[in-house]
């Protein structure tokens, strides 16, 4: 606890990561202050319980509310997440944007330009179909024409300082800021979340407190191997050749490459939930699609649901592991800096070994993802509330863990760079002469 209290000390010892964590803060305040402002034209007063359920109270999670409260900021971040999936999509099929994925810096920015214009039409689209379908009639309290207009720009003009906000944190803040503001929208329901699962538990007839503390050990277990799998990481050893520098010897050390069981992070789940909106999104839009297959795709508990979400978590892994991660790469890194791992050639053998542990380690860190993923489904079959469900694992969950543990790795980048004891690191002696390779929290594969 100590060594807690003095590591949190440190990290206002440090000016730019003080600066960064209070710009951070400020910027989730404003989300979720502006978060509660309600559509120009909407009487709250009449809103009455405009509570969803479903695949669309996982949605009014993510934007923290705003859908159900029909906020200005009711949409969220979703377009843009969409946006970004099309756009990596066409990095894959098309050759003028695997150019531009190419050309570095330069190339960046042209295709996040070109991500932005293209969530402007997925916001408009979706702001239609709110509009039309989610907004209570008798809320209404313009003219209905005048409305439907400007609460359609006004939607998209609130999705578009989100994604406004989010850009800010991760350039100034701490953190990478669309998947803080996904996260702050969780947290934002888990009090609602919980309340209503004591309700049901202990004053209702649900199975008592009895029933309530094993679902919480339950969870706490689920989270526990959550994080395990998230932090988990293959080690592989790499020899480095000794060399003399005048009087001084440097190299001749073992040293590993910690490979991630999962490496693609928490984005994978972020655009796998993102297209499993899209039916109910298209059943709200044209309710004559309400009596076809793609109800089935409207119901988190289904098991057309939960098979298409996790072949989705699977195949998004596998594609944001191939992005994140360069063999051919690591090992040019590696032959440059004289080292090798043992048993293997350096150059293309080495790129085709580190390939091939990346795939198998890959493969049961995307199934287990997908397990987790799939997991508020089946706790709603015995029993446990839909809000509270969400976060028994699922979508939820993974990204919670993922987006905590992300941005706590960015503030132990930033104690280790000024030689302070970190908080994610344990039993390490620190100084200004080394800081230690290898880390405690990690679990090796």
């Amino acid at each position: 606890m100590k060594k807690l209290f003095t590591t949190l000390s440190n990290i206002w010892k440090i000016q730019e990561l003080k600066e960064r964590i209070v710009y951070t803060l400020m910027i989730l305040l404003v989300y979720r202050f502006v978060s509660h402002v309600v559509l120009p034209g909407v009487d709250a007063t009449l809103l009455g319980d405009n509570t969803k359920s479903g695949i669309l109270g996982l949605l009014d999670m993510f934007a923290g509310g705003s859908f159900s409260r029909v906020s200005i900021l009711a949409l969220g971040v979703m377009p843009y997440i969409s946006a970004s999936i099309v756009v990596q999509l066409l990095g894959i099929a098309v050759p003028s944007f695997q150019k531009m994925q190419k050309e570095g810096e330069s190339g960046r920015k042209k295709l996040n330009q070109i991500t932005r214009y293209l969530t402007v039409a997925i916001t408009a689209v979706q702001a239609i179909g709110y509009v039309k379908t989610q907004v209570p009639a008798e809320a209404i309290v313009i003219d209905h024409g005048l409305f439907f207009v400007l609460a359609t720009f006004v939607l998209s003009a609130g999705t578009l300082f989100v994604m406004w906000l989010g850009e800010k944190i991760t350039d100034k803040g701490i953190g990478n800021g669309i998947s803080l503001i996904i996260m702050v929208g969780i947290i934002a329901r888990l009090p609602v979340a919980l309340s209503q699962e004591v309700s049901s538990r202990v004053v209702g007839e649900g199975g008592g407190l009895i029933a309530l503390v094993l679902e919480i050990v339950a969870l706490f277990a689920v989270v526990m191997f959550t994080i395990m799998i998230v932090q988990g990481v293959r080690k592989v050893p790499v020899q480095y050749a000794k060399r003399i520098v005048g009087n001084r010897q440097f190299g001749g050390v073992r040293q590993y490459i910690p490979l991630k069981v999962n490496a693609a992070g928490v984005m994978p789940i972020i655009f796998a939930q993102a297209l499993m909106f899209i039916p109910a999104t298209l059943t709200g839009f044209f309710p004559s699609l309400q009596n076809t297959w793609l109800i089935q795709f409207s119901d988190y508990t289904s098991l057309a649901y939960s098979l298409t979400f996790a072949f989705l978590i699977i195949a998004f892994t596998f594609f944001y592991t191939a992005i994140t991660v360069n063999p051919t790469q690591m090992s040019d890194d590696m032959k440059k800096n004289g080292g090798f791992i043992p048993g293997i050639k350096p150059g293309l053998s080495t790129s085709s070994f580190i390939d091939d542990v990346i795939s198998k380690i890959t493969f049961p860190g995307a199934i287990f993802l997908a397990i987790i993923a799939i997991l508020p489904s089946i706790a709603v079959k015995f029993g446990i509330k839909s809000e509270f469900a969400h976060f028994y694992g699922g979508t939820s969950l993974l990204i919670l863990v993922g987006v905590v543990l992300d941005t706590l790795q960015q503030i132990e980048s930033y104690l280790l760079m000024r030689h302070y004891d970190g908080l994610m690191k344990t039993g390490r002696v620190t100084g200004r002469t080394g800081i230690p390779a290898e880390s405690g929290s990690n679990a090796v594969i």
